[in-house]
């Protein structure tokens, strides 16, 4: 497999496990032992692909998020609920990153030059 092919992979990786973390901590049935159990066995998942070196700021915040839900799984209050707030507030940042490329406005638009041809 070349570079490219990996780099991808694992990028899909990441973002496969945040997204399944995040979508649990959104249940409005929130179990913190139900949580701990799937993230811990999609990080076995995710130890499986080859990890490699990040560039993107997104991405960089994207493994930076992932290591704080790691942290927050063995490091957490007996109710869960500060770590929960600050874990949902930490994926709204990290999808505002994302999609912060997306929408930029094209300034001055009706001032490009356009000579009729």
């Amino acid at each position: 497999m070349n570079e490219k092919e990996l780099r991808i992979r694992y990028i899909r990786v990441l973002e496969k496990f945040s997204k399944r973390s995040i979508a649990l901590l959104k249940l409005s049935d929130f179990d913190f032992e139900r949580f701990k159990i799937r993230t811990q066995k999609n990080y076995e998942e995710m130890k499986k692909a080859e990890e490699v070196t990040l560039t993107s700021s997104y991405l960089i915040n994207l493994k930076k998020f992932i290591e704080l839900i790691l942290r927050s799984i063995h490091n957490h209050s007996k109710t869960f609920e500060n770590e929960r707030d600050t874990l949902l507030k930490e994926a709204n940042l990290l999808q505002k990153e994302k999609n912060r490329n997306n929408y930029k406005k094209d300034k001055h638009k009706h001032k490009k030059f356009d000579d009729g041809y």
